[in-house]
């Protein structure tokens, strides 16, 4: 089976609180890495980024968490499938120049994000 996660999400209230945890743990580098006509911080490693690093906004009261991503084929499908098991959506979709990504949580709770690759024409 292949690897079923391709990207890693952290979710944290301390930007630089966890940066500085990952590099001083595992030698992990955290770059900003430039998103359009904005810079995010990204984990890298010689190969680019693999993983991403989002600060919670002020007022949101869900805990810091690692999100996986799981790749599909077909993001609307994958979440209707989804729902039908009992999943909920967290957040809704979101279109991005790389690809589309929905977050849901398992009928357990546990998130996890769907992205679909954007068509390859629309990457370039």
């Amino acid at each position: 089976m292949a690897q079923p996660f391709f990207f890693m999400d952290l979710r944290t209230g301390d930007l630089e609180v966890s940066r500085r945890f990952y590099a001083e743990l595992f030698g992990w580098t955290v770059a900003d890495v430039p998103a359009g006509p904005v810079t995010v911080p990204m984990f890298v490693d010689a190969d680019g980024p693999w993983g991403g690093v989002t600060q919670l906004a002020d007022g949101d009261d869900r805990r810091p968490q690692w999100i996986p991503y799981a790749l599909v084929t077909d993001l609307k499908d994958a979440v209707e499938r989804a729902t039908e098991l009992g999943a909920t959506i967290v957040r809704p979709r979101v279109d991005l120049p790389a690809g589309s990504v929905i977050v849901i949580e398992d009928p357990e709770g546990a998130t996890i994000a769907l992205w679909e690759h954007a068509p390859a024409a629309s990457r370039s």
